[in-house]
């Protein structure tokens, strides 16, 4: 991605420009991040509860396949707040 394309002429940005450029990196960031999520937790919970694919999932499968999600999104939220919490601490840590 080429972001000096957008730069005005000498190459400086004002502050306006470079808060909204950090604002579409962190989108970026969370769209990639929930793409991510999305293919872990379906490869994992597929692996762990369809034992004969076919063109439908049986009661034991769809309550495998929703307990296996949730806990996923639980694992996953709890390690995103432990790690941005350990994130706060070194950076207070550093000033």
């Amino acid at each position: 991605m080429d972001f000096s394309s957008g730069l005005p002429p000498g190459g400086k940005m004002d502050s306006a420009s470079k808060e909204q450029l950090m604002s579409q990196v962190k989108q970026q960031i969370a769209l990639a991040n929930a793409q991510e999520l999305l293919q872990k937790m379906s490869e994992k919970c597929y692996k762990k509860c369809i034992s004969k694919p076919g063109t439908t999932l049986d009661n034991s499968e769809q309550k495998c396949i929703a307990m296996c999600m949730d806990r996923y999104m639980d694992t996953w939220n709890l390690v995103s707040r432990v790690y941005g919490q350990r994130l706060q601490r070194e950076s207070s840590r550093m000033s």
